[in-house]
């Protein structure tokens, strides 16, 4: 066993007084986010694991999971402590963290789990939240009424009713005491609506999902991701979400993809006793493991035969150890996975680890199957995910959609396939609504669309000489077929949609007409003509060059190909307003507004870097990493003078994908914060007074004054719901701001 030493770590320092019980997202990725959590014992950081502790049976002792484990966290069982006298006297005497020797975040629950185990608990609602206010925990649990999914709908709605009605007193009892607001149901949708947004109404600070172990226990993982979908988006955004009674590294990925911030389980130590340890793909019998199938520190220095040889309680403590680690690990790579905005991918991966898990991943993202292209779907589909889609996926729409809707605007790298899923991932999915909701035609361009094939991103140096010919004709739209669908000529430099890493069959194959008819039906083409090219096939380039000479065009390609570098501005000003569209939000007369007259700045590879307007100033810039737009501090002001809309009022909220061809949202700040953004801080929540209601994440935004004065731009961090909900973390990273000329200091 490797040394530990009590004391090596110092104890946490207790948050700022006015910050207790505030949450904070410091990085997310849609639905899935890392934070910060604010305690008398410290800033708890998100995802968490806090690992159960037995007062009586210690496999690991809270001292060792802080000094050696980096531990922020665990739960004990209040009602356990009140039950036993020697405890329950140090308890109230020392306080649950000295009854412990942990210095972290203590967190109890009520009972409620023995109730669902044992029966009935001698012990009231008030009363046990009123005992562990006194023992002094961190975070407090109320005692709720347990749902199991094998009572009738009549005896769940009792079950909250229960909850709710005792939600009031608890808290008042809890007073400063942060406490656990639990969200029941069963397995009925209905109901686990009606329990959210009832138990939102009161301040909790966080929100376990209750009665989810008998679902776990009989892995039908496919009920808990509907249960999380019809509960979390009716509960406040700036409260931890906590899968009670959940710590099996399996299922740390899908969880945090759909929104889970707390975990707890006592597995480590339970399958331990069994001589089972815990892997990301399921549990295993030390029995049957000749080689570990993961090195970890506790066994680096043990063959798993020299583990089965050990005294029964030595082997329990080694494999409690080994399964501590083991999930601490699978967390880490869940919150790296958030930070590089890769958390979807992951759950992928993890999904055909177990039959049940790929069940629950291939039910949630069957219906966007339905609109891949179709000589893709028979390349790889199988029966297994032709027959999932759902009778009933009307229902969970609304959920799906606030999934996507809260994924990143814009990411960098390359979109690595991962066959049939990887067309579900919702960052694509926003990314396809987003173009289809803002970008429109050309309107005397509807009659021919060149529909550009058998290539892979980027795009760029097969097609410039086809694109930049045909685009001085003025005749025709330019699209190209890429994996993700029919897209722009403009986006043929931009994420996702040139940035797939996969097979190359996926651009080789010949194009599917109906399919393309659909695509250019959600582009907003009526009937259009199609020419079909491919510049790597000698007949397409001849079929399609004899099409435009019988329109009376010529389209001189060799030209192109002999100028080394040089492309037409129409090209050009083709790509930067289509990505104004769809990025800036504009439609197209604010577009031709703002890019009147306008020139470029290219480099030596003849691909554009600045956007110069008419008056000499440089007001856009594009992106090589990921081809999106860079707005500048002349940009801002230009966009500002074109603004048409009052200043936002509230929160107020849109449906997904509104708020269509209304400019760059403007978010609006107290007068107090103006001194500090004008000298480039950000904007923090707390601050904020107002938003558009059509903001998502990462997009770019202008932030003003109450009086309507423009006072920067930058990325907002957050949708406009969660502008109004959070009082702690970053809103708006500023990334320039303008001094106010008529103030002085």
């Amino acid at each position: 066993m490797v040394a530990w030493k009590q004391g090596s770590r110092a104890n946490p320092k207790p948050c700022r007084e006015q910050d207790q019980g505030k949450f904070e997202i410091t990085q997310r990725d849609g639905w899935a986010r890392c934070g910060l959590l604010h305690t008398a014992h410290g800033v708890l950081e998100t995802p968490a694991l806090l690992p159960v502790v037995n007062p009586n049976i210690q496999t690991i002792t809270p001292r060792e999971m802080w000094d050696k484990y980096g531990i922020q966290a665990l739960i004990t069982n209040s009602y356990v402590i009140s039950k036993h006298e020697h405890l329950k006297e140090q308890a109230l005497k020392h306080g649950v963290h000295a009854l412990l020797d942990f210095p972290g975040v203590v967190m109890t629950d009520s009972g409620t789990f023995q109730s669902y185990v044992y029966g009935d608990i001698d012990v009231g609602p008030e009363e046990i939240v009123a005992f562990q206010r006194d023992i002094g925990v961190d975070i407090a649990t109320m005692l709720d009424e347990f749902s199991r999914p094998d009572m009738t709908e009549g005896e769940v709605k009792r079950c909250i009713d229960t909850t709710v009605e005792r939600s009031a007193a608890s808290i008042k009892v809890a007073g400063s005491t942060m406490l656990n607001g639990p969200v029941q149901g069963g397995i009925f949708r209905e109901l686990r609506i009606s329990s959210a947004m009832q138990m939102a109404k009161f301040p909790f600070t966080i929100h376990p999902l209750g009665g989810i172990v008998p679902i776990m226990e009989q892995q039908n993982y496919k009920q808990l991701v509907q249960i999380m979908l019809a509960t979390i988006p009716h509960l406040p955004k700036n409260r931890p979400i906590h899968m009670f009674g959940c710590g099996h590294p399996m299922l740390f990925p899908m969880l945090i993809a759909l929104g889970a911030d707390l975990f707890d389980s006592a597995a480590y130590a339970l399958f331990a006793r069994d001589g089972r340890i815990l892997t990301p793909w399921g549990t295993e019998k030390i029995d049957k493991i000749v080689h570990w199938p993961i090195l970890t520190l506790e066994v680096h220095d043990k063959t798993p035969e020299q583990v089965r040889a050990m005294e029964e309680g030595e082997r329990t403590k080694c494999l409690a150890r080994y399964n501590l680690e083991i999930t601490l690990q699978e967390l880490s790579r869940c919150k790296q996975a958030v930070h590089d905005g890769t958390i979807w991918e992951l759950a992928e991966r993890r999904s055909h680890e177990h039959p049940a898990l790929r069940d629950a991943f291939l039910w949630l993202t069957s219906n966007p199957i339905l609109n891949l292209p179709t000589n893709i779907i028979q390349m790889v589909r199988t029966d297994e995910q032709a027959g999932q889609f759902s009778k009933d996926a009307g229902l969970w729409e609304d959920a799906w959609d606030n999934i996507v809707l809260r994924q990143d605007s814009m990411k960098t790298g390359g979109v690595l396939w991962g066959g049939l899923d990887t067309f579900t991932r919702p960052y694509l999915l926003k990314a396809r609504r987003r173009l289809h909701a803002r970008w429109s035609p050309r309107t005397n361009l509807q009659h021919r669309v060149v529909v550009f094939h058998g290539v892979g991103g980027l795009y760029r140096e097969s097609l410039r000489a086809f694109a930049s010919a045909i685009a001085d004709t003025q005749s025709s739209e330019l699209c190209i077929l890429t994996p993700l669908g029919l897209v722009p000529y403009g986006f043929e430099d931009v994420h996702p949609f040139a940035h797939i890493d996969g097979p190359k069959w996926m651009v080789s194959n010949p194009p599917d007409e109906a399919y393309i008819r659909r695509e250019l039906s959600r582009l907003s083409f009526s009937t259009p003509e199609i020419i079909y090219l491919n510049p790597h096939d000698v007949s397409s380039c001849f079929q399609a060059t004899k099409t435009f000479e019988k329109a009376g065009y010529v389209i001189q390609v060799e030209e192109y190909q002999r100028t080394e570098g040089k492309v037409s501005d129409e090209i050009y000003r083709r790509q930067i307003e289509d990505k104004v569209l769809y990025e800036l939000n504009f439609n197209r007369i604010h577009a031709k507004k703002l890019l009147a007259d306008c020139s470029f700045i290219c480099n030596r590879q003849g691909r554009m870097k600045n956007v110069i307007n008419q008056h000499g100033k440089h007001i856009l810039s594009t992106r090589l990493q990921d081809g999106g737009l860079s707005l500048t501090d002349e940009g801002a002001l230009a966009i500002d003078e074109l603004k048409q809309n009052p200043l936002p009022v509230g929160f107020s909220l849109a449906e997904p994908f509104t708020g269509i061809e209304m400019g760059l949202p403007r978010v609006v700040i107290v007068d107090d914060a103006l001194p500090f953004v004008e000298k480039g801080r950000n904007v923090f929540h707390g601050f904020v007074v107002s938003a558009d209601p059509w903001i998502t994440p990462g997009d770019k935004v202008l932030v003003t004054s109450t009086e309507g004065r423009l006072v920067g731009h930058g990325i907002s961090q957050c949708s406009t719901e969660e502008f109004g909900m959070f009082t702690k973390g970053v809103a708006v990273r500023i990334r320039s701001s303008f001094r106010d000329t008529n103030t002085t200091g």
